[in-house]
Protein backbone atom coordinates (compact mmCIF):
# COMPACT_ATOMS: atom_id res chain seq x y z
CA UNK A 1 0.00 0.00 0.00
CA UNK A 2 1.49 3.35 -1.00
CA UNK A 3 1.17 6.75 0.69
CA UNK A 4 -1.48 9.15 -0.64
CA UNK A 5 -3.32 6.53 -2.60
CA UNK A 6 -4.24 2.93 -1.92
CA UNK A 7 -2.25 0.54 -4.09
CA UNK A 8 -2.45 -3.12 -3.16
CA UNK A 9 0.63 -5.29 -3.69
CA UNK A 10 2.32 -2.36 -5.54
CA UNK A 11 0.06 -3.10 -8.51
CA UNK A 12 -3.67 -2.63 -7.93
CA UNK A 13 -4.84 0.93 -7.34
CA UNK A 14 -8.22 1.17 -5.59
CA UNK A 15 -10.61 3.47 -7.45
CA UNK A 16 -13.98 3.17 -5.74
CA UNK A 17 -15.92 0.93 -3.42
CA UNK A 18 -18.52 -1.18 -5.23
CA UNK A 19 -20.15 -2.93 -2.29
CA UNK A 20 -19.60 -4.48 1.11
CA UNK A 21 -20.96 -7.27 3.24
CA UNK A 22 -20.26 -9.49 6.20
CA UNK A 23 -17.07 -10.87 4.68
CA UNK A 24 -15.49 -7.67 3.39
CA UNK A 25 -15.58 -5.13 0.60
CA UNK A 26 -15.40 -5.23 -3.18
CA UNK A 27 -13.51 -2.42 -4.97
CA UNK A 28 -13.10 -1.28 -8.53
CA UNK A 29 -9.36 -1.08 -9.08
CA UNK A 30 -6.83 -0.38 -11.81
CA UNK A 31 -4.13 -2.91 -12.67
CA UNK A 32 -1.02 -0.77 -13.10
CA UNK A 33 0.89 -3.59 -14.78
CA UNK A 34 -1.67 -4.62 -17.42
CA UNK A 35 -3.48 -1.26 -17.69
CA UNK A 36 -6.97 -2.60 -17.16
CA UNK A 37 -9.73 -2.33 -14.58
CA UNK A 38 -10.36 -5.24 -12.24
CA UNK A 39 -12.42 -6.02 -9.15
CA UNK A 40 -10.62 -6.48 -5.84
CA UNK A 41 -12.32 -8.34 -3.04
CA UNK A 42 -10.97 -7.26 0.33
CA UNK A 43 -11.75 -10.21 2.56
CA UNK A 44 -12.09 -8.64 5.99
CA UNK A 45 -15.05 -9.73 8.13
CA UNK A 46 -16.57 -7.56 10.81
CA UNK A 47 -14.72 -7.82 14.11
CA UNK A 48 -11.00 -8.15 14.71
CA UNK A 49 -9.30 -11.35 13.61
CA UNK A 50 -5.96 -10.49 15.20
CA UNK A 51 -7.32 -11.45 18.61
CA UNK A 52 -8.58 -14.78 17.28
CA UNK A 53 -5.82 -16.62 15.39
CA UNK A 54 -8.17 -19.54 14.65
CA UNK A 55 -10.65 -17.20 12.99
CA UNK A 56 -7.84 -15.49 11.07
CA UNK A 57 -6.62 -18.84 9.79
CA UNK A 58 -10.12 -19.88 8.74
CA UNK A 59 -10.55 -16.54 6.94
CA UNK A 60 -7.40 -17.09 4.88
CA UNK A 61 -8.42 -20.65 4.15
CA UNK A 62 -11.79 -19.41 2.97
CA UNK A 63 -10.12 -16.97 0.58
CA UNK A 64 -7.95 -19.75 -0.80
CA UNK A 65 -11.03 -21.95 -1.14
CA UNK A 66 -12.83 -19.32 -3.17
CA UNK A 67 -9.78 -18.79 -5.37
CA UNK A 68 -9.35 -22.51 -5.96
CA UNK A 69 -13.03 -22.96 -6.66
CA UNK A 70 -13.07 -20.18 -9.23
CA UNK A 71 -9.81 -21.38 -10.78
CA UNK A 72 -11.47 -24.72 -11.56
CA UNK A 73 -14.30 -23.12 -13.49
CA UNK A 74 -13.99 -21.58 -16.95
CA UNK A 75 -17.42 -20.38 -18.00
CA UNK A 76 -18.86 -17.03 -19.15
CA UNK A 77 -21.55 -17.19 -16.42
CA UNK A 78 -18.96 -17.53 -13.65
CA UNK A 79 -16.77 -14.62 -12.56
CA UNK A 80 -13.12 -15.07 -13.60
CA UNK A 81 -10.33 -14.94 -11.03
CA UNK A 82 -7.02 -13.32 -12.02
CA UNK A 83 -4.82 -13.28 -8.95
CA UNK A 84 -4.68 -13.59 -5.16
CA UNK A 85 -2.77 -11.30 -2.79
CA UNK A 86 -1.85 -12.94 0.51
CA UNK A 87 1.49 -11.87 1.98
CA UNK A 88 2.76 -11.44 5.56
CA UNK A 89 2.75 -7.66 5.03
CA UNK A 90 -1.01 -7.63 4.34
CA UNK A 91 -3.43 -7.53 7.24
CA UNK A 92 -5.89 -9.65 5.29
CA UNK A 93 -6.06 -11.35 1.87
CA UNK A 94 -7.41 -9.93 -1.37
CA UNK A 95 -8.83 -11.64 -4.47
CA UNK A 96 -8.34 -10.04 -7.88
CA UNK A 97 -11.21 -10.84 -10.24
CA UNK A 98 -12.77 -9.78 -13.50
CA UNK A 99 -14.73 -6.54 -13.25
CA UNK A 100 -18.34 -7.19 -14.27
CA UNK A 101 -19.69 -3.87 -15.48
CA UNK A 102 -23.23 -4.08 -14.26
CA UNK A 103 -25.38 -4.24 -11.19
CA UNK A 104 -26.38 -7.20 -9.08
CA UNK A 105 -29.65 -9.05 -9.50
CA UNK A 106 -30.59 -7.86 -6.02
CA UNK A 107 -30.30 -4.25 -7.18
CA UNK A 108 -32.39 -5.03 -10.27
CA UNK A 109 -35.14 -6.72 -8.24
CA UNK A 110 -35.33 -3.71 -5.93
CA UNK A 111 -37.00 -1.98 -8.90
CA UNK A 112 -39.66 -4.68 -9.23
CA UNK A 113 -40.12 -8.31 -10.31
CA UNK A 114 -39.09 -9.80 -13.65
CA UNK A 115 -41.40 -11.11 -16.34
CA UNK A 116 -41.47 -14.95 -16.23
CA UNK A 117 -39.78 -15.35 -19.62
CA UNK A 118 -36.98 -12.96 -18.61
CA UNK A 119 -36.52 -14.83 -15.33
CA UNK A 120 -36.38 -18.13 -17.23
CA UNK A 121 -33.59 -16.83 -19.48
CA UNK A 122 -31.74 -15.59 -16.42
CA UNK A 123 -32.25 -18.96 -14.75
CA UNK A 124 -30.71 -20.80 -17.70
CA UNK A 125 -27.54 -18.72 -17.38
CA UNK A 126 -27.26 -19.33 -13.64
CA UNK A 127 -27.97 -23.02 -14.19
CA UNK A 128 -25.17 -23.17 -16.75
CA UNK A 129 -22.80 -21.75 -14.14
CA UNK A 130 -23.96 -24.22 -11.50
CA UNK A 131 -23.80 -27.14 -13.92
CA UNK A 132 -20.19 -26.31 -14.71
CA UNK A 133 -19.35 -25.90 -11.01
CA UNK A 134 -21.02 -29.19 -10.10
CA UNK A 135 -19.10 -30.96 -12.88
CA UNK A 136 -15.92 -29.64 -11.26
CA UNK A 137 -16.99 -31.04 -7.88
CA UNK A 138 -18.08 -27.69 -6.42
CA UNK A 139 -21.37 -26.83 -4.70
CA UNK A 140 -21.86 -23.07 -4.44
CA UNK A 141 -24.05 -23.14 -1.28
CA UNK A 142 -25.02 -19.45 -1.42
CA UNK A 143 -27.03 -18.88 -4.61
CA UNK A 144 -29.02 -15.66 -4.10
CA UNK A 145 -29.69 -12.40 -6.00
CA UNK A 146 -26.82 -10.55 -4.31
CA UNK A 147 -24.37 -13.13 -5.69
CA UNK A 148 -25.55 -12.80 -9.28
CA UNK A 149 -24.11 -9.92 -11.30
CA UNK A 150 -25.68 -8.76 -14.56
CA UNK A 151 -23.54 -7.84 -17.53
CA UNK A 152 -24.55 -4.97 -19.79
CA UNK A 153 -26.40 -7.39 -22.08
CA UNK A 154 -28.36 -8.80 -19.12
CA UNK A 155 -26.53 -12.15 -18.94
CA UNK A 156 -25.90 -13.35 -15.36
CA UNK A 157 -22.53 -13.97 -13.72
CA UNK A 158 -22.41 -16.11 -10.60
CA UNK A 159 -19.93 -14.89 -8.02
CA UNK A 160 -18.92 -15.27 -4.36
CA UNK A 161 -17.75 -18.88 -4.10
CA UNK A 162 -16.30 -18.16 -0.65
CA UNK A 163 -18.41 -20.79 1.11
CA UNK A 164 -18.39 -23.29 -1.73
CA UNK A 165 -18.09 -26.95 -0.79
CA UNK A 166 -15.26 -28.59 -2.71
CA UNK A 167 -15.52 -32.32 -3.14
CA UNK A 168 -11.89 -32.91 -2.19
CA UNK A 169 -11.41 -30.17 0.42
CA UNK A 170 -11.98 -30.46 4.17
CA UNK A 171 -14.71 -28.41 5.81
CA UNK A 172 -13.77 -25.08 7.37
CA UNK A 173 -16.68 -24.41 9.70
CA UNK A 174 -17.20 -25.78 13.15
CA UNK A 175 -19.99 -28.30 13.64
CA UNK A 176 -23.36 -26.58 13.76
CA UNK A 177 -22.31 -23.43 11.91
CA UNK A 178 -24.81 -22.19 9.36
CA UNK A 179 -23.25 -21.72 5.92
CA UNK A 180 -25.40 -19.74 3.49
CA UNK A 181 -28.23 -17.22 3.50
CA UNK A 182 -31.16 -18.45 5.63
CA UNK A 183 -34.00 -17.59 3.26
CA UNK A 184 -32.30 -19.27 0.27
CA UNK A 185 -30.86 -22.33 1.98
CA UNK A 186 -32.21 -25.77 1.05
CA UNK A 187 -34.15 -27.58 3.82
CA UNK A 188 -32.00 -30.74 3.64
CA UNK A 189 -28.92 -28.68 4.51
CA UNK A 190 -30.59 -27.67 7.77
CA UNK A 191 -30.89 -31.40 8.45
CA UNK A 192 -27.14 -31.87 8.01
CA UNK A 193 -27.10 -33.13 4.42
CA UNK A 194 -24.25 -31.33 2.67
CA UNK A 195 -22.50 -31.71 -0.67
CA UNK A 196 -25.60 -32.39 -2.78
CA UNK A 197 -25.75 -30.31 -5.99
CA UNK A 198 -29.56 -30.48 -5.76
CA UNK A 199 -29.32 -28.08 -2.81
CA UNK A 200 -28.04 -25.39 -5.18
CA UNK A 201 -31.05 -26.08 -7.39
CA UNK A 202 -33.43 -25.39 -4.49
CA UNK A 203 -31.66 -22.05 -4.00
CA UNK A 204 -31.98 -21.34 -7.72
CA UNK A 205 -35.69 -22.12 -7.49
CA UNK A 206 -36.10 -19.72 -4.58
CA UNK A 207 -34.15 -17.05 -6.47
CA UNK A 208 -36.51 -17.43 -9.46
CA UNK A 209 -39.54 -17.38 -7.15
CA UNK A 210 -38.36 -14.07 -5.68
CA UNK A 211 -37.59 -12.74 -9.16
CA UNK A 212 -41.13 -13.20 -10.47
CA UNK A 213 -43.26 -13.00 -7.30
CA UNK A 214 -41.49 -9.99 -5.81
CA UNK A 215 -40.93 -11.36 -2.30
CA UNK A 216 -39.21 -14.20 -0.46
CA UNK A 217 -41.79 -16.55 1.09
CA UNK A 218 -39.29 -17.86 3.65
CA UNK A 219 -38.24 -14.53 5.14
CA UNK A 220 -39.40 -13.81 8.71
CA UNK A 221 -38.60 -11.27 11.43
CA UNK A 222 -35.76 -13.33 12.89
CA UNK A 223 -33.17 -15.75 11.56
CA UNK A 224 -34.57 -18.56 13.72
CA UNK A 225 -38.08 -17.99 12.41
CA UNK A 226 -36.77 -17.96 8.85
CA UNK A 227 -34.93 -21.24 9.39
CA UNK A 228 -38.06 -22.76 10.89
CA UNK A 229 -40.03 -21.73 7.80
CA UNK A 230 -37.40 -23.28 5.52
CA UNK A 231 -37.33 -26.49 7.54
CA UNK A 232 -41.12 -26.65 7.37
CA UNK A 233 -40.76 -26.34 3.60
CA UNK A 234 -44.19 -24.83 2.98
CA UNK A 235 -43.84 -22.60 -0.05
CA UNK A 236 -46.99 -20.72 -1.11
CA UNK A 237 -48.15 -21.38 -4.67
CA UNK A 238 -46.67 -18.85 -7.12
CA UNK A 239 -49.22 -16.48 -8.63
CA UNK A 240 -47.20 -14.41 -11.09
CA UNK A 241 -44.95 -17.15 -12.48
CA UNK A 242 -46.95 -17.99 -15.62
CA UNK A 243 -44.89 -20.49 -17.66
CA UNK A 244 -42.39 -20.78 -14.78
CA UNK A 245 -44.92 -22.46 -12.48
CA UNK A 246 -43.81 -25.99 -13.37
CA UNK A 247 -40.15 -25.06 -12.90
CA UNK A 248 -40.77 -23.64 -9.43
CA UNK A 249 -42.92 -26.62 -8.46
CA UNK A 250 -40.17 -29.00 -9.55
CA UNK A 251 -37.33 -27.17 -7.76
CA UNK A 252 -39.00 -26.19 -4.49
CA UNK A 253 -39.76 -29.70 -3.35
CA UNK A 254 -38.51 -31.11 -0.04
CA UNK A 255 -36.96 -34.24 -1.54
CA UNK A 256 -33.67 -33.33 -3.28
CA UNK A 257 -33.85 -36.52 -5.35
CA UNK A 258 -37.17 -35.37 -6.82
CA UNK A 259 -35.70 -32.15 -8.23
CA UNK A 260 -34.99 -32.31 -11.97
CA UNK A 261 -31.55 -33.07 -13.33
CA UNK A 262 -29.72 -30.13 -14.89
CA UNK A 263 -30.46 -31.19 -18.48
CA UNK A 264 -34.19 -31.56 -17.80
CA UNK A 265 -34.25 -28.27 -15.89
CA UNK A 266 -32.54 -26.49 -18.77
CA UNK A 267 -35.21 -27.87 -21.12
CA UNK A 268 -37.99 -26.64 -18.81
CA UNK A 269 -36.43 -23.19 -18.50
CA UNK A 270 -35.93 -22.99 -22.26
CA UNK A 271 -39.59 -23.77 -22.82
CA UNK A 272 -40.64 -21.10 -20.31
CA UNK A 273 -38.23 -18.57 -21.86
CA UNK A 274 -39.91 -19.01 -25.25
CA UNK A 275 -43.09 -17.48 -23.83
CA UNK A 276 -41.93 -13.88 -24.20
CA UNK A 277 -43.93 -10.83 -25.31
CA UNK A 278 -41.84 -10.38 -28.45
CA UNK A 279 -42.30 -13.92 -29.73
CA UNK A 280 -45.15 -16.26 -30.44
CA UNK A 281 -46.23 -18.41 -27.46
CA UNK A 282 -44.60 -21.85 -27.42
CA UNK A 283 -47.93 -23.64 -27.13
CA UNK A 284 -50.39 -23.80 -30.05
CA UNK A 285 -53.40 -21.51 -29.99
CA UNK A 286 -56.66 -23.48 -29.60
CA UNK A 287 -59.31 -23.65 -32.25
CA UNK A 288 -62.33 -21.56 -31.42
CA UNK A 289 -64.85 -23.21 -29.11
CA UNK A 290 -68.28 -22.02 -28.12
CA UNK A 291 -68.08 -19.06 -25.75
CA UNK A 292 -69.76 -20.95 -22.91
CA UNK A 293 -67.61 -24.07 -23.27
CA UNK A 294 -64.44 -22.01 -23.57
CA UNK A 295 -65.29 -20.02 -20.44
CA UNK A 296 -65.99 -23.20 -18.49
CA UNK A 297 -62.72 -24.77 -19.69
CA UNK A 298 -60.58 -21.78 -18.75
CA UNK A 299 -62.29 -21.38 -15.37
CA UNK A 300 -61.78 -25.07 -14.64
CA UNK A 301 -58.16 -24.90 -15.70
CA UNK A 302 -57.49 -21.95 -13.40
CA UNK A 303 -59.18 -23.62 -10.46
CA UNK A 304 -57.54 -27.02 -10.83
CA UNK A 305 -54.14 -25.51 -11.65
CA UNK A 306 -54.28 -23.65 -8.33
CA UNK A 307 -55.41 -26.79 -6.52
CA UNK A 308 -52.67 -28.94 -8.10
CA UNK A 309 -50.03 -26.34 -7.38
CA UNK A 310 -51.23 -26.08 -3.78
CA UNK A 311 -51.10 -29.85 -3.33
CA UNK A 312 -47.53 -30.01 -4.60
CA UNK A 313 -46.15 -26.91 -2.91
CA UNK A 314 -48.32 -27.17 0.24
CA UNK A 315 -50.60 -24.54 1.83
CA UNK A 316 -50.26 -20.79 2.10
CA UNK A 317 -47.45 -19.11 3.97
CA UNK A 318 -48.34 -15.44 4.18
CA UNK A 319 -45.81 -12.81 3.27
CA UNK A 320 -44.17 -11.44 6.35
CA UNK A 321 -45.66 -7.97 6.98
CA UNK A 322 -42.31 -6.92 8.42
CA UNK A 323 -40.54 -7.56 5.14
CA UNK A 324 -39.88 -4.00 4.01
CA UNK A 325 -38.00 -5.18 0.92
CA UNK A 326 -41.16 -6.68 -0.59
CA UNK A 327 -42.08 -4.69 -3.72
CA UNK A 328 -45.67 -4.50 -4.88
CA UNK A 329 -46.53 -7.40 -7.16
CA UNK A 330 -47.79 -6.59 -10.63
CA UNK A 331 -50.71 -8.62 -12.00
CA UNK A 332 -49.91 -7.87 -15.63
CA UNK A 333 -47.63 -10.83 -16.25
CA UNK A 334 -50.36 -13.45 -16.32
CA UNK A 335 -51.41 -16.23 -13.99
CA UNK A 336 -51.39 -19.97 -13.84
CA UNK A 337 -53.64 -20.50 -16.86
CA UNK A 338 -51.55 -18.74 -19.51
CA UNK A 339 -51.19 -21.96 -21.44
CA UNK A 340 -54.17 -23.87 -20.11
CA UNK A 341 -55.98 -24.43 -23.42
CA UNK A 342 -54.37 -25.82 -26.55
CA UNK A 343 -55.45 -27.51 -29.73
CA UNK A 344 -55.36 -31.27 -29.90
CA UNK A 345 -55.73 -34.17 -32.25
CA UNK A 346 -55.65 -37.92 -31.84
CA UNK A 347 -52.41 -39.00 -33.52
CA UNK A 348 -52.54 -41.55 -36.32
CA UNK A 349 -50.05 -42.66 -38.96
CA UNK A 350 -50.43 -39.25 -40.59
CA UNK A 351 -51.99 -35.96 -39.66
CA UNK A 352 -55.62 -35.90 -38.59
CA UNK A 353 -55.45 -32.16 -38.05
CA UNK A 354 -54.71 -29.89 -40.97
CA UNK A 355 -51.32 -28.24 -40.74
CA UNK A 356 -49.83 -30.14 -37.78
CA UNK A 357 -46.07 -30.56 -37.87
CA UNK A 358 -46.14 -33.71 -35.73
CA UNK A 359 -46.03 -36.17 -38.62
CA UNK A 360 -42.98 -37.85 -40.20
CA UNK A 361 -43.35 -36.09 -43.54
CA UNK A 362 -43.87 -32.61 -42.05
CA UNK A 363 -40.96 -33.06 -39.64
CA UNK A 364 -38.67 -33.91 -42.56
CA UNK A 365 -39.80 -30.67 -44.24
CA UNK A 366 -38.91 -28.77 -41.07
CA UNK A 367 -35.51 -30.47 -40.80
CA UNK A 368 -34.64 -29.57 -44.38
CA UNK A 369 -35.55 -25.93 -43.73
CA UNK A 370 -33.58 -25.87 -40.47
CA UNK A 371 -30.46 -27.33 -42.08
CA UNK A 372 -30.59 -24.78 -44.90
CA UNK A 373 -31.02 -21.89 -42.47
CA UNK A 374 -28.27 -23.09 -40.11
CA UNK A 375 -25.88 -24.03 -42.91
CA UNK A 376 -25.18 -27.43 -41.40
CA UNK A 377 -26.60 -30.61 -39.94
CA UNK A 378 -25.26 -30.48 -36.38
CA UNK A 379 -27.83 -29.54 -33.75
CA UNK A 380 -28.03 -30.04 -29.99
CA UNK A 381 -31.79 -29.80 -29.46
CA UNK A 382 -34.89 -29.99 -31.67
CA UNK A 383 -38.43 -29.27 -30.40
CA UNK A 384 -41.56 -29.74 -32.50
CA UNK A 385 -45.05 -28.52 -31.56
CA UNK A 386 -48.22 -28.73 -33.63
CA UNK A 387 -47.70 -25.37 -35.29
CA UNK A 388 -44.01 -24.53 -35.01
CA UNK A 389 -40.58 -25.95 -34.20
CA UNK A 390 -37.28 -24.72 -32.75
CA UNK A 391 -33.74 -26.04 -33.10
CA UNK A 392 -30.45 -25.13 -31.41
CA UNK A 393 -27.59 -25.31 -33.89
CA UNK A 394 -23.86 -25.18 -33.27
CA UNK A 395 -22.27 -21.93 -34.44
CA UNK A 396 -19.43 -22.41 -36.91
CA UNK A 397 -16.13 -21.05 -35.70
CA UNK A 398 -17.43 -20.50 -32.15
CA UNK A 399 -16.71 -23.36 -29.80
CA UNK A 400 -19.35 -24.08 -27.19
CA UNK A 401 -22.08 -21.72 -28.43
CA UNK A 402 -25.33 -22.21 -30.30
CA UNK A 403 -27.96 -20.18 -32.15
CA UNK A 404 -31.69 -20.86 -32.12
CA UNK A 405 -33.83 -21.26 -35.25
CA UNK A 406 -37.63 -21.20 -35.30
CA UNK A 407 -39.80 -22.69 -38.06
CA UNK A 408 -43.33 -21.37 -38.51
CA UNK A 409 -45.62 -21.28 -41.56
CA UNK A 410 -42.84 -22.44 -43.87
CA UNK A 411 -40.41 -19.71 -42.76
CA UNK A 412 -37.34 -19.96 -40.52
CA UNK A 413 -36.30 -17.12 -38.22
CA UNK A 414 -32.97 -16.89 -36.41
CA UNK A 415 -31.87 -15.43 -33.11
CA UNK A 416 -28.64 -15.53 -31.16
CA UNK A 417 -28.53 -18.33 -28.62
CA UNK A 418 -26.16 -18.82 -25.70
CA UNK A 419 -23.42 -21.08 -24.37
CA UNK A 420 -23.83 -24.85 -24.38
CA UNK A 421 -24.20 -26.75 -21.15
CA UNK A 422 -21.40 -29.15 -20.22
CA UNK A 423 -22.00 -32.53 -21.82
CA UNK A 424 -24.37 -31.31 -24.53
CA UNK A 425 -23.66 -33.22 -27.72
CA UNK A 426 -24.39 -32.82 -31.40
CA UNK A 427 -27.17 -34.77 -33.07
CA UNK A 428 -28.09 -35.08 -36.73
CA UNK A 429 -31.84 -34.54 -36.92
CA UNK A 430 -32.21 -36.99 -39.79
CA UNK A 431 -30.63 -39.75 -37.71
CA UNK A 432 -33.87 -40.41 -35.84
CA UNK A 433 -36.35 -42.94 -37.26
CA UNK A 434 -39.18 -40.44 -37.63
CA UNK A 435 -41.45 -43.09 -39.20
CA UNK A 436 -41.73 -44.53 -35.68
CA UNK A 437 -43.24 -41.31 -34.31
CA UNK A 438 -46.96 -42.10 -34.88
CA UNK A 439 -46.60 -45.41 -33.03
CA UNK A 440 -44.75 -43.70 -30.17
CA UNK A 441 -47.53 -41.12 -29.95
CA UNK A 442 -50.17 -43.84 -29.72
CA UNK A 443 -48.18 -45.64 -27.04
CA UNK A 444 -47.78 -42.40 -25.10
CA UNK A 445 -51.52 -41.74 -25.28
CA UNK A 446 -52.33 -45.21 -23.98
CA UNK A 447 -49.79 -45.50 -21.19
CA UNK A 448 -48.99 -42.06 -19.78
CA UNK A 449 -52.24 -41.65 -17.85
CA UNK A 450 -53.33 -38.38 -19.46
CA UNK A 451 -57.04 -39.02 -20.02
CA UNK A 452 -57.91 -35.91 -22.03
CA UNK A 453 -54.71 -34.67 -23.74
CA UNK A 454 -54.81 -31.21 -25.29
CA UNK A 455 -51.19 -30.76 -26.27
CA UNK A 456 -48.39 -32.93 -27.63
CA UNK A 457 -44.84 -32.08 -28.57
CA UNK A 458 -41.54 -33.88 -29.08
CA UNK A 459 -37.94 -33.05 -28.17
CA UNK A 460 -34.85 -34.60 -29.74
CA UNK A 461 -31.83 -34.17 -27.45
CA UNK A 462 -28.22 -34.82 -28.38
CA UNK A 463 -27.59 -36.81 -25.19
CA UNK A 464 -29.46 -38.07 -22.14
CA UNK A 465 -28.23 -39.73 -18.95
CA UNK A 466 -30.52 -42.77 -18.96
CA UNK A 467 -29.70 -43.33 -22.66
CA UNK A 468 -25.97 -43.65 -21.92
CA UNK A 469 -25.47 -40.09 -23.19
CA UNK A 470 -26.83 -41.02 -26.62
CA UNK A 471 -29.51 -39.07 -28.55
CA UNK A 472 -33.04 -39.52 -27.25
CA UNK A 473 -36.52 -38.47 -28.38
CA UNK A 474 -38.96 -37.33 -25.69
CA UNK A 475 -42.67 -37.53 -26.57
CA UNK A 476 -44.73 -35.32 -24.25
CA UNK A 477 -48.49 -35.45 -23.59
CA UNK A 478 -50.20 -32.70 -21.53
CA UNK A 479 -53.78 -31.81 -20.63
CA UNK A 480 -55.54 -28.52 -19.84
CA UNK A 481 -54.61 -28.81 -16.17
CA UNK A 482 -50.86 -29.19 -16.74
CA UNK A 483 -50.88 -32.91 -15.99
CA UNK A 484 -47.98 -34.21 -18.08
CA UNK A 485 -46.11 -37.39 -18.88
CA UNK A 486 -43.48 -38.37 -21.38
CA UNK A 487 -42.07 -41.32 -23.27
CA UNK A 488 -38.38 -41.59 -24.18
CA UNK A 489 -37.11 -43.48 -27.23
CA UNK A 490 -33.72 -44.06 -28.84
CA UNK A 491 -32.90 -42.96 -32.41
CA UNK A 492 -34.33 -46.22 -33.80
CA UNK A 493 -37.68 -45.53 -32.15
CA UNK A 494 -37.33 -48.12 -29.39
CA UNK A 495 -39.00 -47.11 -26.12
CA UNK A 496 -36.41 -46.60 -23.36
CA UNK A 497 -38.49 -45.17 -20.55
CA UNK A 498 -42.07 -44.21 -19.64
CA UNK A 499 -42.72 -41.44 -17.12
CA UNK A 500 -46.51 -41.33 -16.57
CA UNK A 501 -48.38 -38.46 -14.90
CA UNK A 502 -47.77 -38.50 -11.16
CA UNK A 503 -44.35 -40.19 -11.29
Amino acid sequence: MTLGRMVIDDRFELVEQLGSGGMGTVWRAYDLALHREVALKEVRPSGPTEEDPVRARMLRERVLREARALARIDHPNVVTIHHIVDTPEMAHPWIVMELVRGRSLRDRLAQGPLAPAEAARLGRGILAALWTAHAAGICHRDVKPANVLLRADGSPVLTDFGIAALRDAPGLTASGDLVGSPEYIAPERLRGQEGNPASDLWSLGMLLYVAVEGYNPMRRDTTMATLAAVLNGRVPPPRQAGPLVNVLMALLTQDPAARPAAAELDRMLGQAADQSPDTQPPFPVPRRRSRRLRAVTIAGAVTLSVVLTTLVLLPNVQNDPGDKATPEVSHSSGGLATSSVTSSAEPTTENTKSGTLLTPSRIMEVIKAMEEAAGGTKFTRFVVYDEYATADAFVRGRKGVYDTFTYRDGQVSHRRGSFLMPGQRAVTLRSFNWSALPGLQRTADRKLGITDPTMRYVILEGSWVFANNQPVLLVYVIDDYHAAGYLAADIRGKVLKMVPWGN
